[in-house]
């Protein structure tokens, strides 16, 4: 049994992943060998409001005993974002060292991207975020507050630890797709922080000579993320750079509300968040107008991580169907269905994979 704890969080996040457990109860129900038990936290914005905290003193020892966490979305106009942000998801990727952000950005059949006669073919690749340093590291200072003299200093850190680990990791998994690397960086105005990533993303690149690599200027990356997305594979970014040009890989897929994530910590030592990269969306919240694919994804990555490959690529499928389908999209995608119609089309379209026969689960 996987021991999931479910994080909703503010705004659109409870509706969304309610569909995203829908799909997972779908899988426990159909697979005698997969089961899930689910504990849920109401940590966000209220419980801020109410005490002061975004969630209690010993929440990563409490999660620290789980298998994977779900996670909703964080934000809410009554708090400003810096707070709601570093007491709630960054405390919780940098004190479990989820290294990696995984973003799949791809054009699924049946939606239109911004881009003129881009077909799925064209849209296919897969960011790799370095999420614990970078431009987050979160430190800084502002002072002489208030006066005309005030300063604000914040500070990046790029280790040679840190930088080496996410560019191995991103190499390691192109070699397994079969897929090239690019670099983003921004070595010709940040001559420290910048410098060195390119260097190490160098040194790594000698180590794996069979697989493509470029390194690009951040502004040039997103130039072409636009004019030539079908030249990427593998995309390999700081913090900051990789958070802004996945918000654009987002929009060329169709839109955030289909766009997944997994915050992984690959040695296993914490267990691994998964979310899809929208926002709270406060505006449409608990309308039943958000659209949970970006969730639903986010759970085939979790279903990949926990072992069940078989049905993460089902999960897919299912996601698949139903947009290609066009009868249960939500108004993002031009559709008037609710979150928990496209909720319920995707749990119906999963395909119990052929190991799964019988009420039992047979040797592949």
């Amino acid at each position: 049994m996987a021991r999931i704890a479910v994080i909703p969080g503010d705004g659109v996040g409870p509706e969304v992943v309610a569909e995203s457990e829908k799909v997972l109860r779908a899988i426990d129900a159909a697979d005698p060998g997969v089961s899930f038990e689910f504990d849920h936290f109401d940590w966000g914005t209220e419980k801020y409001l109410g005490s002061g905290e975004m969630m209690p003193p010993d929440a990563l020892d409490v999660l620290r005993g789980y298998d994977a966490i779900l996670f909703g979305a964080v934000g809410s106009p009554a708090v400003k974002d810096h707070v709601t942000l570093r007491q709630l998801l960054l405390k919780i990727r940098f004190g479990f060292d989820y290294y990696v952000n995984l973003r799949p950005v791809k054009l699924l059949p049946g939606v239109t991207s911004p881009i003129a006669g881009a077909r799925p073919e064209d849209i296919d690749m897969v960011f790799v975020r370095e999420g614990t340093e970078g431009e987050y590291a979160g430190i800084g200072d502002r002072i002489y507050p208030g006066t005309d003299r005030e300063v604000a200093l914040q500070t990046s850190v790029f280790s040679r630890f840190g930088t080496e680990r996410v560019i191995r990791w991103a190499f390691e998994l192109a070699k397994r797709e079969g897929r090239s690397v690019t670099s983003v960086s921004k070595g010709n105005a940040l001559n420290y922080t910048a410098v060195l990533w390119d260097e190490i993303f160098d040194e790594v690149a000698a180590q794996y000579p069979t697989v493509p690599t470029e390194s690009l200027l951040v502004d040039a990356a997103a130039m072409f993320l636009v004019m030539e997305p079908q030249r990427f594979g593998v995309i390999v970014a700081s913090n900051l750079f990789a958070d802004i040009l996945t918000d654009l890989g987002a929009a060329l897929m169709g839109g955030m509300g289909l766009a997944p994530s997994a915050n992984l910590n690959p040695e296993r030592v914490f267990p691994s968040m998964f979310e899809p990269i929208h926002g709270s969306a406060p505006d449409i919240a608990g309308q039943g107008k958000a659209n949970p694919i970006g969730s639903i994804w986010s759970v085939a990555l979790m279903m990949e991580y926990l072992g069940h490959v078989d049905w993460s690529k089902a999960i897919l499928g299912a996601i698949e169907a139903t947009v290609a389908g066009g009868k249960a999209l939500t108004p993002d995608l031009g559709g008037s269905a609710s979150t928990a119609e496209t909720g319920n089309a995707v749990a119906a379209a999963l395909r119990v994979p052929s190991f799964v026969t019988g009420g039992r689960k047979v040797p592949r």
